[in-house]
């Protein structure tokens, strides 16, 4: 059964709250890190992307993480405070029409080490490592899991409770549009909260699959330096914010192909008509699962597998962006990994169709692929089948921002 518990968060000051918050470290690269920053010095990515304030110096070198810690050190000292006692905190996002809200909490390490946190996700080595090196140094996990799980009338009822009797302590909206709000769990609450998460069988994570992993990582570094572990120290609990299934939004991760490998535009199409049907379309957008749309010489078409395309076993093998990988990018791009091929990129949803169309006119891409979104029953599905999902399968919105709370080690 799920353990859940509070924390004392490391939180911004409330005037203060719409400046620290941050967009995740792993959204933006260093050059717009260093763009978002410029004009505020107590953005919270002066801790995640410490790297921004030297210049010249490899990502991932040991002063990046000490520079962390600095930074870190100076924004608690200047525009965070820390709570004296653990709380729960609820976290409301809205975007558009868009709602969900979750429960930021701290959440056991044996859990996700024993499945019953399940991932659908293989993490990369050196991405580990870089959130590893950067928990352990700064002693403090900066930014969220974000778990979900099938949703549970008593939890909901406590967390509407919560936003409607008690006032926001963080209310803002950020430059992108997204209106963040947090409330502290009133203590009356805690143990209902305790109770029915710990009668889930399994949470999920949806998103942070490398920050879960390196919250391990740390746990054991952790342990190996302290002689009287017990197992109860912070380093066993990892921070994640955890949603209801049924209030989340994925949208679909699209491809981007920049090589046609030698083959002209019409021999390429040619290839593709051998499993897909192909018909021109005024839609960039596929509108059911089982097909998707393609991008190339300033036209849309819509591809339909035909009978070559053999329905898998495993429930991973039938997604979309399977498909793609199995009867498009592979046979005919030479793609064996999208981890690590430099022939393929990818688009988030939030970013459009238009993304996609601008990157093959002005000549960087040569075909486009536009997706249909996983679902979350997908998500669900493929991790409790012991399954993972092909990489770059789901993009959720709103994100989470760095820095609202932060759990320290």
């Amino acid at each position: 059964m799920a353990i859940i518990r509070p924390f004392k968060a490391v939180r911004p000051k409330q005037e203060l709250a719409h400046l620290v918050a941050s967009v995740p470290y792993d959204v933006v690269n260093r050059e717009e890190a260093t763009e978002l920053v410029k004009d505020n010095k107590i953005n919270f990515l002066r801790s995640t992307r410490s790297e921004i304030d030297l210049p010249g110096v490899d990502a991932y070198d040991k002063q990046v993480y000490q520079k962390a810690k600095e930074n870190f050190d100076e924004l608690k000292n200047e525009a965070m405070v820390q709570d004296e006692e653990a709380n729960f905190y609820v976290y409301h996002l809205t975007m558009g029409e868009q709602k969900q809200v979750g429960i930021a909490a701290t959440f056991s390490v044996d859990d996700y080490d024993n499945d019953v946190i399940k991932k659908h996700e293989k993490t990369r080595r050196v991405k580990e490592d870089d959130r590893t090196n950067h928990i352990v140094t700064t002693e403090a996990q900066t930014g969220a899991v974000f778990l979900t799980y099938k949703g549970l009338d008593k939890v909901n009822e406590v967390v509407d409770n919560t936003m409607s009797q008690t006032e926001p302590i963080y209310n803002f909206t950020s430059e992108d549009g997204i209106v963040h709000k947090v409330w502290l769990l009133p203590k009356e609450f805690e143990s209902t909260v305790v109770e029915e998460i710990g009668k889930s069988h399994y949470l999920y994570i949806a998103d942070g699959h490398h920050r879960a992993a390196s919250a391990g990582r740390a746990r054991a570094v952790k342990k190996e330096s302290n002689a009287n572990h017990t197992g109860e120290e912070e380093y066993n609990y990892f921070m994640a914010v955890l949603f209801p299934a049924e209030q989340l939004k994925i949208l679909p991760y699209n491809r981007v192909v920049l090589d046609l490998k030698g083959m002209s535009e019409s021999e390429f199409v040619e290839k593709v008509k051998t499993n897909f049907s192909v018909e021109s379309t005024n839609s960039p957008s596929p509108e059911t699962t089982n097909s998707m749309c393609m991008y190339m010489n300033g036209e849309w078409s819509l591809l339909k597998p035909n009978d070559n395309i053999k329905e898998t076993e495993d429930v991973g093998g039938n997604l979309d962006v399977s498909v793609l990988q199995n009867y498009i990018l592979q046979p005919f791009l030479g793609v064996e990994d999208i981890r690590t091929d430099t022939n393929i990129d990818f688009i988030g949803g939030i970013r459009g169709t238009q993304e996609l169309e601008k990157l093959v006119d002005i000549g960087k891409a040569k075909v486009a692929f536009s997706m249909y979104p996983v679902s979350v029953d997908d998500l669900i599905n493929i991790s409790d089948a012991n399954e993972t999902m092909p990489p770059k399968s789901t993009w959720f919105e709103p994100k989470l921002r760095d820095g609202l709370v932060v759990h320290t080690i």
